[in-house]
C-alpha cells in the first residue's frame, strides 16, 4: 500500500442543502471560505449543496415536476425567430440580386 496516499487534514464541516435548509456536520477535507455557527455555539466552514438526500426524489419518494411547458414555449419561440430571420435574409438577398440586375440591365443599355 503506498504511503501518504490519502489526506490527513480532515475536520469537522457543514453541510447545507439550500433546497429545504437542512444542515448536517462531518467531517471533510473540503475547502471553503465560509464559516457558520453550528448548534454547540462553535465556528465551522460551510459548504452549500444544491441537494442532499433530504431533497433527492430518489430518497424522498416525491417527484418533482418540471416546468415542461415553459421549455415547450422557449423553444417555439426561438424556432419563429429563426424563421423570421431566415425569411428577412432571404428577401433581402432577393432585393439585392433584383437590384444588382437592375443595375447590370442600365449599364447593357448605356452601351448600346
Amino acid at each position: 500500500m503506498k504511503a501518504n496516499l490519502h489526506p490527513a487534514d480532515y475536520r469537522p464541516v457543514v453541510f447545507e442543502d439550500l433546497s429545504n435548509g437542512f444542515r448536517f456536520i462531518t467531517k471533510s477535507t473540503i475547502k471553503t471560505e465560509e464559516n457558520t455557527k453550528w448548534e454547540d455555539g462553535k465556528e465551522y466552514p460551510l459548504v452549500k449543496l444544491h441537494i442532499t438526500s433530504t431533497s433527492h426524489p430518489f430518497f424522498t419518494g416525491q417527484e418533482k415536476l418540471v416546468d415542461i411547458e415553459g421549455r415547450v414555449d422557449k423553444f417555439r419561440a426561438r424556432q419563429d425567430a429563426a424563421k423570421k430571420a431566415s425569411t428577412a435574409l432571404t428577401s433581402k438577398a432577393a432585393k439585392t440580386k433584383a437590384k444588382a440586375e437592375k443595375k447590370k440591365a442600365a449599364l447593357e443599355a448605356d452601351e448600346e
